[in-house]
């Protein structure tokens, strides 16, 4: 049960909000991207993690290597420009892009984000 005051379901449509995730090569290149995305209004928020050991197979190989993640806040209609910069923005050829629907999210926490990004359905 959730409590109205506090908590809102993050109804699916443009203005739901999504959890982005993605690595970075290291913490330099997750602060650029963070600050990048942030200061164009493309995320809310961007919060980066401690490094971890990524294992992949690469070209025939499998790699192991240490990357920073990095967790973005968005909305649904932002989605989309957010990630046509962090795709040209990224070093990798291809970096992991996982976006994930947030079903329940404190009802201020939201209003936050939409004061941030706007509704400018991809900008």
């Amino acid at each position: 049960m959730t409590d109205d005051r506090t908590s809102s379901e993050n109804s699916p449509g443009e203005n739901s909000l999504v959890l982005v995730h993605t690595t970075c090569a290291d913490r330099d290149e997750a602060e650029r991207l963070a600050a990048d995305l942030v200061e164009r209004r493309l995320a809310a928020c961007a919060s980066i993690g401690q490094q971890v050991v990524s294992v992949y197979p690469w070209e025939g190989r499998i790699e192991r290597d240490t990357e920073t993640p990095l967790t973005l806040k968005t909305t649904r209609a932002m989605f989309a420009a957010l990630r046509a910069r962090l795709n040209e923005r990224h070093s990798y050829d291809v970096p992991e892009l996982l976006a994930v629907a947030v079903v329940d999210v404190n009802a201020d926490y939201i209003q936050w984000v939409h004061d941030w990004v706007g509704d400018r359905q991809g900008a």
